[in-house]
């Protein structure tokens, strides 16, 4: 009767399949960390952090209502563009009232 002796699995051979399978499951069900730091000097708020991490995939955060990275100029191209069409729209308007008053002038300037 032999017995076969069975040595421990060298390290990370089989954690790669246990990390990949809880890194799906957190991508698919969604993490939430979230804390507040207040530092306060005789009852007066001198400074406030608001702390919020999410990992879940994009999927998942859009499911549960989170999409604020499609609005953040600094992340999404189209969202650069919007701010961009709004700034222009603006300046283009502000432009028009200008040239509005400009006229006035010119004709002073122009009658001797």
């Amino acid at each position: 009767m032999t017995m076969s002796s069975r040595l421990p699995e060298p390290y990370g051979q089989s954690s790669g399949a246990n990390l990949a399978d809880i890194l799906e499951r957190v991508l698919d069900k969604g993490v939430v960390i979230a804390g507040d730091i207040r530092i306060n000097l005789l009852d007066i708020e001198l400074l406030t952090i608001k702390l919020r991490l999410i990992v879940a995939s994009v999927d998942k955060a859009k499911e549960m209502g989170i999409d604020w990275w499609e609005s953040d100029p600094a992340l999404s191209t189209r969202a650069r563009r919007d701010e961009l069409a709004r700034e222009n729209a603006e300046l283009r308007a502000r432009l028009e009232r200008l040239e509005q008053l400009e006229p006035s002038r010119t004709q002073q300037e122009e009658a001797p």
